[in-house]
């Protein structure tokens, strides 16, 4: 230390200073203690010195806790930091060799003076496990410290909770139902991770164990003669015995969501000769639920092939779902046809009958029908099972005459809405006809005539003087003629039997119509003679002959124009249709016309289109295991690689991948493998792997890749525009110059959304070639004298993917070597081998053994050792 201060002779006046300078100059790395004298009047003042030689200060946090994670083939990174508080700059190292593989970077450096060094870990999401890993770190100036890596990847787990109890529900028993009605369960779906969920339910319809419409409680020898009918069950669609509501959506993480089981038994038709089988039916399906994009790996691709390998899928949820359906079995005593007693008008008729219901599970609801002239007390009611109950039948008829009407008994239950699958209504799901048979006859009257007091009604007997009751009731229309006069002869006059047969007959009594105006050219006769009746006509209001002229000119020509006018129009109909195929492919014809189109029957039909006919179009249909079976099978075998667009280009393709997708739809396209393993790579080599685009929907779809890793920077197309009903894939290039393991992954997206992960695993190593023997013995060859030559191959294998540049280089000793080896230097392509031929040439005082080095470039070096075998005679 130099102090450096010029001390003053007088007293330092009030508000004055003095300034010292004190200079540190360290001659040694050690920190320096002294001490600075301060004389104030009497007192003394003791300032200390310190000099410090710079240092750093490092400090590094201790753990790093990723926390609970879901398995998507994804690279996880987090940062901790580096913090120097020092004043000069400090070095840290890394080191892990743990199990799980963990990406650190950078793994070593240098932290400047009171600045932050960020430090970026990752770990992969490809296998549930419990990750605990320890990095070892060596930071300047502390001994060697350890950092916690903490982390717990679980699986998206799907669980089906009971509503009433929450607990893990494995099978659902909806116990008997009637045919054509329905009934619902409902259970709790559990999400059972820390991230969204996208899932869809999918019905197994081939699961072993299943049964579709079989009695269980048959005997064995019965169940045999009844595999007809099981056959014809496996074609059934069995989406529409179990729906699921909703049957696709997203969960929350750790939400639970209500859903809705509906079990509707439909009646399956059996064989013709099949007698005394039972009317009850068991059901057995099992029903799945699955997250979206959860293959595993279902298009894993080993690191040596290229051809997709399908691998059995993680483990799911399903849950089993139990009914029996049951027949109506609801008996009318007496019935089906019901006969009444004669009655007359007014009167009544009764008949009692029994309804029993004959289920032994199910009580049964009916509601009669309103129809004329019967009544039914009461109309409506509910049978409990295996009982009976009364009901009055009553026939009131209000005309006279024969009565045959059928009577509709409906049966009433839970069944769904036709326009609206997801709507449970209580309504009519089955019809019973009854037949009512009644006669209702009239009462003979006898009719009292009594002397007209001497007013002649309008209709009267021929005398004129006795008239029967109720006479009033007759209507004030005179009667006229409307009997051909050439259908009755009797009495005609002799003079009136050449008459035309277009006159009508009056009757006598007709004269009040006789003097009303009437039509011109009709002719009135009496009934018996068949003398011509005298009409009146009235000029007043009837037309003149000139007036009837005129009508029928004027009528004539409105006829005649509207016929020109329709001509005309067809006509030009039929030249606009001549100008239409008024070319040279069909020569003013019209294609097919008159041809009738050929009748398709259903078994012309191929049955791969019939398969997909039957695909879900349907958001509310649940999806089936042999739907997608059948349209996987189909898709799998259209591979397109050329020509695809790597944008929407037609405005189809822009309307098909503007749509989002929902889950049902996401769970129809395969993308895969979710992990890619190069294996073995070697440095500036360039590898590539496939990454499968299997689409299973009737749209286009566009996926689009993200890539950030410069190893897979060389990968393209980065996008691709896929077909309906068809497959493809991306070639993922992989290119590294670094030596070590490579772990990262990059995302894809589906229509602009969905985004999803794909992980990528190489291990970059240097080229290498193996020997096919280190230790080569050389034997002469048979026929030749030993003088000569003797010669050997050894084989230069390269079982890695890029080429490999060699040399032999002899280990030269005391004695000089009598070996040589052809080539000495190349290349060796990858994936195959070279043979080197080794000669070992005799002479006096010479070697019979040698050493090689096989120097590869860039590589490693092997040690062959050869030996001369000499035979002496």
């Amino acid at each position: 230390f130099k102090l450096i201060v010029e001390n003053p002779e007088k007293p330092v006046a009030s508000g004055l200073k003095v300034t010292a300078v004190v200079e540190y100059y360290p001659d040694s790395e050690e920190d320096l203690h002294d001490r600075l004298l301060l004389l104030i009047e009497e007192d003394i003042v003791d300032i200390p010195l310190l000099g410090l030689i710079p240092r750093c200060y490092l400090e590094i946090e201790p753990e790093i806790n990723f926390g609970t994670v879901i398995v998507n083939s994804k690279i996880i990174n987090k940062e901790i930091s580096i913090t120097n508080h020092g004043s000069s700059p400090g070095t840290f190292k890394l080191l892990y060799d743990g199990v799980v593989l963990v990406n650190i970077e950078p793994i070593s450096g240098v932290v400047e003076p009171k600045t932050v060094k960020m430090i970026e870990v990752g770990i992969c999401t490809d296998v549930p496990r419990i990750i605990n890993e320890v990095i070892k770190v060596e930071l300047e100036g502390h001994d060697r410290t350890e950092i916690c890596i903490k982390a717990v990847v679980v699986e998206q787990v799907l669980k089906v909770l009971g509503v009433s109890h929450g607990n893990e529900v494995k099978c659902i028993h909806f116990g008997s139902v009637y045919f054509g009605s329905s009934k619902t369960e409902q259970v709790f779906l559990y999400n059972k991770s820390p991230e969204c969920l996208n899932w869809v339910a999918v019905l197994e319809d081939n699961a072993t164990g299943g049964e579709m419409g079989t009695d269980l409680q048959k005997a064995t020898d019965a169940f045999l003669e009844d595999l007809s009918f099981m056959s014809c069950t496996k074609d059934v669609d069995v989406s529409t015995l179990i729906l699921c509501i909703p049957n696709q959506g997203t969960l929350l993480p750790y939400q639970r969501s209500v859903i809705t089981l509906c079990f509707s038994p439909t009646k399956f038709k059996r064989s013709i000769g099949l007698h005394n089988v039972s009317a009850k039916q068991d059901y057995v399906l099992f029903l799945r639920f699955e997250a979206v994009g959860s293959k595993g790996g279902f298009l894993q691709t080993p690191s040596d092939e290229d051809t997709p390998l399908r691998m059995n899928y993680p483990p799911r949820m399903e849950l089993a779902l139990t009914g029996s359906g049951l027949p109506v079995m609801l008996t009318f005593n007496p019935g089906p046809v019901i006969n009444f007693m004669n009655c007359f008008l007014d009167e009544q008729v009764e008949v009692l009958c029994e309804l029993k219901n004959e289920s032994e599970s199910l009580p049964v609801t009916f509601s009669f029908r309103k129809i004329a002239h019967f009544h039914i007390s009461p109309e409506k009611g509910k049978i409990e099972k295996h009982s009976t109950k009364e009901v009055i039948f009553s026939f009131t008829p209000h005309q006279i005459g024969i009565f045959k009407k059928k009577q509709v008994v409906d049966i009433i239950g839970l069944t769904l809405e036709e326009n609206n699958s997801q709507i449970l209504k209580t309504k009519s799901f089955h019809q019973i006809h009854l037949r009512f048979i009644g006669v209702c006859k009239s009462k003979s009257k006898n009719i009292l005539f009594k002397i007209n007091p001497g007013l002649t009604p309008m209709t009267s007997n021929p005398a004129g003087q006795f008239v029967p009751d109720h006479t009033g009731q007759c209507t004030d229309i005179a009667p006229v003629a409307i009997l051909k006069s050439t259908q009755t002869q009797i009495h005609t006059h002799q003079i009136n039997r050449n008459c035309k047969n277009d006159a009508l007959i009056a009757f006598p009594n007709d004269r009040s119509a006789s003097i009303r105006p009437f039509e011109r050219h009709k002719k009135y006769r009496t009934i018996f003679t068949k003398t011509e009746r005298y009409n009146y006509v009235d000029p007043q209001f009837s037309y003149t002959d000139f007036e009837q002229l005129e009508k029928e000119a004027h009528k004539e020509y409105y006829t005649d124009y509207i016929y020109r006018f329709r001509q005309h129009r067809l006509q030009k109909d039929a030249s606009r249709q001549f100008d239409t195929y008024n070319n040279s492919i069909n020569i003013g014809l019209k294609p097919a016309d008159g041809l009738i189109s050929p009748k398709i029957s259903i078994t012309d039909i191929p049955k791969e289109e019939l398969q997909l006919k039957m695909l879900p179009l349907d958001e509310n249909c649940l999806l089936t295991s042999r739907k997608l079976e059948a349209i996987g099978s189909k898709s799998s075998n259209e591979e397109i690689w050329n020509g695809l667009n790597a944008v929407p280009i037609s405005a189809q393709e822009k309307e098909d991948c503007s749509l989002t997708l929902t889950p049902k739809q996401l769970h129809q396209i395969h993308i895969g493998p979710s992990t890619i393993n190069f294996g073995d790579v070697c440095v500036k080599s360039i590898s590539f792997r496939r990454l499968h685009i299997i689409n299973n929907l009737s749209v286009h779809i566009w996926v689009q890749i993200e890539i950030e890793p410069d190893e897979l920077q060389q990968t393209s197309p980065l996008s691709q525009v896929v077909p309906p009903f068809s497959k493809a894939y991306i070639p993922i290039v992989f290119e590294t110059n670094t030596l070590g393991i490579f772990q990262k992954s990059f995302t894809y997206t589906i229509n602009n959304g969905n985004t999803r992960h794909v992980l990528v695993i190489a291990k970059a190593v240097p080229v290498e070639l193996e020997l096919s023997a280190k230790k080569l013995i050389i034997n002469p060859i048979p026929g030749y004298l030993a003088e000569t030559e003797f010669r050997r191959t050894v084989r230069v294998c390269n079982r890695r993917n890029y080429s490999a540049e060699f040399s032999w280089k002899p280990i030269i000793t005391d004695k000089n070597t009598s070996f040589s080896i052809r080539p000495s230097k190349g290349f060796v392509e990858p994936y195959r081998d070279l043979e080197c031929e080794v000669v070992w040439h005799p002479a006096f005082h010479c070697s019979d053994t040698g050493e090689f080095n096989l120097c590869v470039h860039q590589g490693n070096t092997i040690k062959l050792k050869c030996f001369a075998k000499v035979i002496l005679h």
